[in-house]
């Protein structure tokens, strides 16, 4: 790793809720890893002292309203400035030590988004004692191999770096949880760089306690990545719809067909128009999907014009 890197192009981004046992330690880490940059910490209305311990620390602290982590990160990326943005969580259970292998790549121009990647290296599974959040996360990372054809190694990690036109060009939808994954689809979606690097994950201290729900939250998340395939992939997602609306239809028509052929008449009449109308309802979706599809590939386009802007703005700084 270099030993020159510019600390000062970098701003950590800490969003905290009720995190007093831990923020204090975790805003001194990255202070003495990465000396020179600024550490923001962002109160999400917590009840107990962790504004006030990461002031004490020498964060930067500001309130926000809103809650929500996706809140919280949407209000982040509009108010801070930096050329390379280091998430993490305020837990301490991501090591500031890794921060440096996380920034570089994305200050050196390699990648526009490095993920702190927990499983490969097998200590998110020893250390992390809540149930189901593995098989979670290997479902989230499943769905969006099917969808994307990308393979994150981890795609709920809250240990993120991100280049500025990353971070000004992405339309934060998500108020919770579901962040890590809408970044991630996006990331993959919009084909920016991204680099998994591999961190020793660790979990929460005695008297530290986690706000995600297994099932609420993981519920929003499958929601979430249907809603991102709607936005992002419409003839997909509408053409699987209308292959599936085919299929009911020809199970209910082949029969009436079948007895049309050999006796010349239509005996069951409600079953027929229910295969019309599942006929309809295919090519109704197509027709959906057919022009959702047009309307993404001119968003794209402006999209991709906005990123063009914005890293002109960036090279003229």
């Amino acid at each position: 790793m270099p030993a020159d890197l510019d600390n000062s192009r970098i701003a950590v981004l800490v969003p905290c809720y009720n995190e007093e046992v831990t923020v204090g330690k975790v805003v001194a880490d990255f202070r003495r890893e990465l000396p020179g940059a600024a550490v923001y910490v962002y109160d999400n209305n917590s009840t107990d002292r962790t504004a006030e311990l990461a002031a004490a620390a020498g964060a930067v602290v500001v309130s926000e309203p809103r809650q929500g982590k996706g809140n919280v990160v949407r209000q982040m990326f509009r108010d801070i400035d930096a050329d390379c943005y280091l998430m993490v969580d305020g837990d301490d259970t991501y090591p500031a030590d890794a921060a440096r292998a996380l920034c570089e790549p994305i200050l050196s121009g390699h990648a526009d988004m490095t993920v702190g990647d927990r499983l490969s290296n097998g200590t998110y599974a020893e250390e992390n004692k809540r149930a189901f959040h593995g098989f979670g996360n290997d479902l989230v990372r499943a769905m969006i191999k099917w969808i994307y054809g990308y393979a994150f190694d981890d795609v709920m990690t809250g240990y993120r770096a991100f280049s500025r036109a990353f971070v000004k060009t992405f339309p934060v939808l998500s108020d919770g949880f579901q962040i890590e994954t809408e970044l991630s689809i996006h990331a993959v979606d919009r084909r920016w760089r991204i680099l998994d690097v591999p961190i020793v994950y660790r979990d929460r201290p005695e008297g530290s306690e986690s706000k995600l729900s297994t099932f609420s939250d993981g519920a929003k998340v499958i929601m979430t990545i249907a809603g991102l395939f709607k936005n992002y992939r419409p003839m997909k997602f509408f053409g699987l719809i209308a292959c599936l609306f085919l299929l009911l239809g020809l199970v209910a028509g082949i029969p009436v067909i079948a007895e049309f052929f050999c006796t010349g008449l239509v005996l069951r009449l409600p079953t027929a128009v229910l295969a019309c109308a599942l006929v309809f309802l295919c090519g109704l979706s197509l027709a959906t999907g057919m022009i959702l599809d047009s309307v993404a590939k001119v968003e794209r386009k402006q999209w991709e014009l906005a990123v063009n802007r914005e890293m002109e703005h960036e090279r003229a700084r």
